[in-house]
């Protein structure tokens, strides 16, 4: 089980690697560590502006295919180089936030209609991804804050996958998830769980 303790010790991994590559373009090898971080996880690193909140990087490994240390550090990495955003360069280390997202393994929600799936999702805790074909998106609970509605968080997740029919989710495999997630208040601030 994933503690605070050991959520501060993550998010503090993600914003020395993230420093350490932008600033020298190296990759942080971790020192001494807890245990329980060297087992498989999925991991999300999420950047965000401070003090506006708005997305600057989010990039993660949904399924446990590394030691959750290692994807920490690979994760926080690519989020700084999100494709959808300019590269994060130096200055910009001070106006971010850095988050980070535990995920428990993806579940598949088996349903027979949009009505059934809706009835299964619960906002705010599943993290959902979709999947049709070569194409799949995943949003993670906390985007259940800025979209509120389920038919509409699932049309966006459907938009996000390249899907670009908005009821593309109601003929896609969707998958479920929880989080464990830790963010920094401010930039290099107290870290708190999400």
């Amino acid at each position: 089980m994933i503690t605070k303790k050991h959520g501060i010790f993550l998010v503090k991994l993600a914003r020395e690697s993230i420093e350490n590559f932008v600033r020298n373009g190296k990759i942080v090898e971790p020192g001494e560590y807890p245990e329980i971080l060297r087992e498989r996880m999925g991991v999300f690193v999420t950047l965000e502006k401070y003090p506006s909140g708005e997305l600057r990087g989010c990039i993660g490994l949904p399924y446990p295919e590394k030691p959750l240390i290692h994807g920490v550090i690979e994760a926080a990495i690519s989020a700084a180089r999100d494709p959808r955003f300019p590269p994060l360069r130096k200055e910009e280390l001070d106006e971010v936030t850095v988050e980070v997202s535990v995920l428990t393994r993806p579940e598949k929600i088996e349903f027979k209609n949009p009505e059934k799936l809706l009835k299964k999702i619960v906002p705010k805790k599943d993290g959902l991804i979709l999947k049709k074909g070569w194409n799949s998106g995943l949003f993670l609970p906390q985007v259940w804050e800025k979209i509120p509605d389920k038919i509409k968080f699932l049309e966006e997740l459907s938009y996000k996958a390249g899907l670009w029919d908005p009821d593309a989710w109601k003929r896609s495999t969707i998958y479920r998830f929880r989080v464990k997630a830790f963010k920094e208040k401010e930039p290099y601030g107290e870290i708190d769980e999400v």
